[in-house]
């Protein structure tokens, strides 16, 4: 524990040997950032012929070994695993004693904060859970995107500051997240981003369909100014026909994706239904105009 503590304390941590169990997109990129800041990427795990490639690139001359040969070499392993593997993997790990006494393990997983890892801080670990906000491509340019990149880190208190400075030495931005809103925190990311990547494919479909030669080149500033006004604005920067309770053109809307898009009816009531509510809990969407939208959005458009 000392060579961690110590290493905390002071401007930057100590240089440690790194680990990859799961070299995924993420976990390739995070231990090439952590050697760029001068530590040791010494071993990682992976069996797939994607994962050989993406340690190739981003990890030359590390050997791929069994995961538990990882912890053996390693004192931070980053435990980079699907969420649905990774409690099962931490249980192994612990349970055939991989796992040695003052080492760090870290996860990235959105999901789950420092008690998936309890198993292994039974046994001595050190868990921390730092969570890059960010989508990865498993190519090299992930390490560059790195820089500002914001990461939710959960780790228990003697472990904070030893959590932010590895954050802060791949060039990420640190934001503490409690244990128990790490569910809520990583539900709100996936309608962030998750959601608006099925949003704007969508759009681009009944581009395609209506068309539109480049739907891309056509939503590409509308999108764009619209991500930027939501971010400074919020709420106040709802426009459109349900915003301004334009029921006719809502019912237009919703007879013509019946017509030529029926999977897409669903999501745009479900969409339509929430933006009217919060258009008219922010005093957007005038209470008269509501009622007959609502009422479009609550029959399906069938008026």
């Amino acid at each position: 524990m000392n060579q961690h503590s110590s290493g905390a304390a002071g401007d930057r941590p100590a240089r440690l040997t790194v680990g990859v169990v799961g070299a995924g997109r993420v976990g390739p990129a995070l231990a090439a950032a952590l050697g760029l800041a001068g530590h040791r990427p010494v071993a990682a795990s992976g069996v797939s012929d994607a994962s050989r490639r993406r340690a190739a690139a981003l990890l030359p001359g590390v050997p791929l070994v069994e995961p538990a040969e990882v912890l053996a070499r390693a004192e931070l392993v980053l435990l980079t695993v699907p969420d649905d593997a990774l409690p099962a993997l931490v249980a192994g790990l612990a349970g055939t004693g991989a796992v040695r006494r003052g080492q760090l393990l870290a996860h990235a997983s959105g999901r789950y904060g420092t008690a998936v890892l309890d198993p292994a801080t039974r046994a001595g670990a050190l868990p921390l859970a730092l969570h890059p906000v960010m989508t990865f491509t498993g190519t090299p340019v992930d390490v560059s995107r790195l820089a500002g990149c914001p990461f939710g880190v959960t780790a228990p208190e003697e472990l904070r500051l030893a959590a932010e400075a590895l954050v802060i030495e791949m060039g990420g931005e640190p934001e503490w997240i409690a244990e128990e809103a790490r569910p809520l925190y990583h539900a709100a990311l996936a309608v962030g981003a998750n959601h608006l990547v099925t949003l704007v494919a969508q759009a681009m479909d009944l581009l395609r369909a209506a068309g539109v030669a480049a739907p891309d080149r056509m939503l590409g500033p509308l999108l764009g100014a619209a991500l930027d006004n939501a971010l400074r604005s919020g709420d106040a920067a709802l426009t459109g026909p349900v915003a301004r309770g334009d029921a006719g053109t809502v019912a237009a809307h919703v007879a013509e994706l019946r017509r030529h898009a029926p999977q897409a009816v669903a999501g745009y009531l479900a969409m339509a239904r929430t933006t009217a509510d919060r258009a008219l809990a922010n005093g957007l969407l005038r209470p008269e105009l509501a009622e007959d939208l609502l009422e479009v959005l609550s029959d399906g458009g069938n008026r």
